[in-house]
């Protein structure tokens, strides 16, 4: 018994009608921010973006200085201001959206506060100058979803990220939250839970990509005293950070699809193992957990089912291979990280000997939905064989820089082009890398290609967690999957032969090849080496570890053999194979003389210069700041 917001009274949420009730009275209030200027009703709200990004950029400063400004003109009774989740441009930071008019303001600094008060919030005019851009048409303004960004996206695990105030119950029940474990434990049998998620089609999107509902069966039909639930938040790729965003924006729903889970196979207890570098999604998410044991939907006899569960939080230190589930149980369990041989499946034999379903965050935040609407609703999305949506981070050579959630199917070029924006500064798209250090490089020649779970194993690439990396015509392919080995390399647990040994291996050649000493049956030394990992490895990370090596030398051969046999990288990239060097353009200006952190340049004023190869660290400065294209790369 807890006394919540509703009339004031004493709530006992052991009574489905009162989780309903409690949504009633705050919905309207939510939909405001989803387009319903109808349930606005004068009512206006400010939302400040509150994930990584926008805390790394000065959100907190953005808050204080908002809070202060509406105190000032009396109006903190009047506008809400909401704290969120990720609103997905991470690169704009920080963000602010102002409903019900649906204003988007990027990059806002805390001198823009005042006028974006007293311009817009008061006076109805918004602050054309800090809009963000793509909502500005033909010197018009157009709802922020009307834009590529936006408009080719399809919310379902991001549904709440960016619209609720993550550390308020009220908001996620208001939004349909806990219906669908309310339906579950007092409508539906445990078989009949796994039935609609094995119906939905819905796959791990921590990776592999295996069915959940096939490993929800196993570990039901695993008789045992003991059962658990694990969510994997050790989100560890380079770029990637869906699952943080999801913690941090809407870690409520990860709660109730773990309750789910624990009622669809009998467990009572579950996991939540989150790297410690993630400290605002720890935050949120501790914050969230006492809050549902508050409203009696953890703990025991949960809506008067007589089914007991609850949640315990396990930090890692950041190791990759943690990544991977059984040496993430194994973590749990207080040992080091490394993986077991498999079979027994953990849904046979997982945490602490017991039969244990594990699925990372995205996942997890899709199974409410599907409870609740049913599995056709999701099947109808995305491919045949891999349904419903996938969130990416992208990052690299884009100008979109950010959080994104597509249906699957969706092709590359409209995720790089339409969602991302394009390359900058006119360059042309070369690759995209999908799946992390796990994952393969994605060619232009395949810019066509629907994304989904089996067209990127058929390319030699994976989809992983969902990272995106995109290169333009400037990068390097031998560097980059220089680049993923080498992170691999750092990160093996070193357990297993063929993973120690054999990716140390592959990194040698691989810088003999970036530092000019490459050489003939370079790259079939690498091929057979990478074929024998993949074979042989004890788990994922090293069965994966050569993808980006083999799907670089299958797509981009061609660049390796100039590596090799020209010793010359045609990007400019790898130092060891280029100079810097001074043509007939050079005035004598000396700027670049001035520049060099090196004293690598010499030359008189007005005449020609000339760079001391010997003296010249290859940094560049010189190239950037001569203002003749008077330096070429050679």
């Amino acid at each position: 018994m807890i006394k919540l917001t509703l009339n004031g009274a004493w709530i006992n949420m052991k009574n489905i009608n009162e989780l309903t009730a409690l949504r009633d009275k705050f919905k309207n209030s939510i939909a405001i921010r989803t387009g319903d200027t109808a349930a606005a009703n004068g009512e206006k709200h400010v939302l400040v973006c509150g994930g990584t990004g926008c805390h790394s950029s000065g959100c907190n400063a953005i808050l204080k200085k908002l809070k202060e400004s509406l105190k000032t003109h009396g109006l903190e009774d009047k506008i809400k201001v909401v704290v969120t989740g990720c609103h997905g441009l991470c690169a704009l930071g920080p963000l602010i959206i102002t409903h019900p008019d649906e204003i988007f303001y990027e990059l806002v600094e805390p001198d823009d506060i005042e006028e974006i008060v007293t311009k817009h919030l008061i006076g109805g005019e918004p602050v054309l100058r800090k809009v963000y851009h793509e909502a500005i048409v033909d010197g018009k303004l157009i709802s922020f979803h009307e834009t590529d960004f936006f408009k080719y996206q399809h919310k379902i695990s991001l549904k709440n990220c960016g619209i609720i105030d993550p550390e308020c119950i009220e908001e996620y029940i208001a939004r349909d939250g806990y219906q669908a474990l309310a339906k579950a434990l007092t409508t539906m049998t445990p078989l009949e839970v796994i039935d609609m998620v094995k119906a939905s089609g819905i796959r791990g999107r921590g990776g592999a990509g295996f069915l959940t509902g096939r490993k929800w069966a196993y570990a039901y039909l695993t008789d045992s005293d003991k059962k658990y639930v694990v969510c994997n938040a050790d989100e560890g790729d380079p770029g990637a950070f869906m699952d943080r965003s999801i913690l941090e924006g809407d870690p409520h729903a990860v709660i109730e699809a773990m309750a789910i889970a624990g009622y669809a196979i009998k467990a009572d207890e579950g996991f939540v193992y989150v790297r410690a570098e993630y400290p605002i999604a720890v935050n949120r998410f501790e914050i969230a957990l006492k809050q549902a044991r508050d409203f009696g939907l953890l703990g025991t006899d949960i809506f008067g089912t007589g089914f007991n569960f609850d949640i315990n939080i396990r930090l890692g230190a950041g190791a990759f291979v943690c990544g991977e589930e059984t040496a993430l149980l194994t973590s749990i369990e207080g040992h080091r990280g490394e993986p077991r041989p498999r079979p027994p499946f953990p849904a046979i034999k997982g945490l602490f000997g017991k039969p244990t379903i594990l699925n990372n965050v995205e996942t997890f935040a899709c199974i409410p939905p599907v409870i609740l609407n049913g599995p056709e609703w999701l099947s109808k999305l995305g491919t045949e064989n891999s349904t419903g949506t996938k969130v990416f981070a992208l990052g690299g050579k884009i100008k979109n820089i950010g959080l994104v959630e597509v249906p699957m199917g969706t092709t590359l070029r409209t995720v790089a082009e339409q969602v991302g924006g394009g390359i900058p500064n006119g360059k042309a798209f070369k690759a995209a890398q999908t799946g992390g250090p796990s994952g393969g490089c994605i060619p232009a020649e395949l810019f066509d290609i629907p994304i989904d779970f089996d067209n990127l194993l058929s390319i030699g690439s994976m989809m992983g967690s969902g990272g995106m990396i995109i290169m333009d015509e400037d990068n390097c392919m031998v560097d980059i999957a220089r680049y993923f080995l080498d992170f691999t390399v750092e990160e093996s647990c070193g357990k297993c032969t063929p993973c120690r040994i054999g990716t140390q291996r592959m990194m040698e050649i691989l810088e003999n090849i970036t530092e000019g000493r490459g050489e003939v049956g370079d790259l079939e030394k690498l091929e057979e080496l990478g074929e024998h990992i993949k074979a042989s490895s004890l788990c994922g990370l090293g069965m994966t570890a050569p993808n980006p090596i083999l799907s670089t030398i299958k797509y981009f051969r061609h660049e390796y053999e100039t590596h090799i046999n020209d010793k010359k990288c045609a990007s400019g990239v790898c130092k060891a194979l280029f100079q810097y060097v001074i043509n007939e353009k050079c005035i004598g200006c000396t700027i670049c003389k001035r520049a060099c952190p090196t004293d690598a340049i010499c030359g008189e004023v007005k005449k020609p210069h000339f760079i001391m190869q010997e003296k010249c660290v290859k940094c560049g400065v010189c190239h950037d700041k001569c203002k003749f294209s008077a330096i070429n790369i050679g």
